[in-house]
């Protein structure tokens, strides 16, 4: 049997807009959004607004908003490990799942020793999350693993020259036995050899050259699976509901 499965950095809720407004929230908007590609696991990035000095609420509100506008779907959350100088964009991870998901367990991936300037402030690079958890579809086991990574290129810098979170990323992938899929937002430049280090681990990407990002023509957001699933088709998904477009990809058990 296929089954769908899609990854979307929402933003923290806010549209999209060519103008510069004042940020608004439309989870809504992005629950319906979501119904609409009908897919079986979803990940999500940039679930919670970020703020100065680091504040995450809890319990995550946004979390909770989305998960009683998809009461069909069964879901877990997490946060960044904490940063006083946080960016205040958003964070946060978030899987939802049409089946039972169990066996949740989070990987902080180490910051950067990066300091930059951004609103009149010195800012340190961010400490970012992978989470992963497990599920059954029709029988068969399958691995989720959904995280967002550090845009090097927005601070001067590249992960070519800061492996950290890629290399324990790619450990983590390493460790996976059976179907296994990895989303999320890799903030990956062009010149970064992110999707490269991956295949090398045995995981492809369902799509590698049609732009994901409003704000810039790069392919940041990604699918990647091992070969125990077989990609049917995939699809940008082009939404207003963020600044991200949608990543959907059909998937089978390849045989054994």
């Amino acid at each position: 049997m296929s089954f769908r499965f899609l990854t979307f950095n929402i933003q923290n809720g806010q549209p999209w807009s060519d103008e510069p407004t004042k940020p608004v929230v439309d989870l809504e908007g992005v629950c319906e959004f979501l119904a609409s590609q009908d897919a079986d696991i979803i990940c999500l990035q940039e679930v919670e607004r970020g703020f100065d000095g680091g504040l995450q609420l809890e319990p995550p509100p946004h979390y909770g908003m989305l998960r009683s506008l998809l009461p069909n779907y069964d879901s877990v959350f997490g946060y960044p490990m904490r940063n006083e100088l946080e960016i205040p964009f958003g964070l946060g991870l978030a899987i939802f799942s049409r089946t039972t998901l169990t066996g949740f367990a989070r990987t902080d991936l180490p910051a950067a020793p990066i300091t930059f300037e951004f609103e009149g402030k010195t800012r340190n690079a961010s400490r970012r999350l992978l989470i992963s958890a497990k599920t059954m579809i029709e029988g068969s086991p399958i691995n989720i693993l959904n995280t967002h990574l550090q845009a090097f290129f927005m601070i001067k810098s590249s992960s070519n020259e800061h492996l950290d979170q890629r290399n324990l990323v790619e450990l983590k992938l390493r460790e996976q036995a059976g179907a296994s899929i990895l989303a999320g937002d890799m903030n990956s430049a062009p010149a970064e050899t992110l999707v490269e280090q991956f295949q090398r681990a045995g995981f492809e990407s369902v799509q590698t050259t049609e732009p994901t990002w409003r704000r810039m023509p790069y392919v940041v957001d990604h699918i990647f699976h091992n070969a125990q699933i077989r990609c049917l088709d995939r699809q940008v998904v082009p939404t207003t509901t963020s600044d991200h477009h949608a990543l959907v990809a059909d998937f089978e058990f390849a045989e054994a």
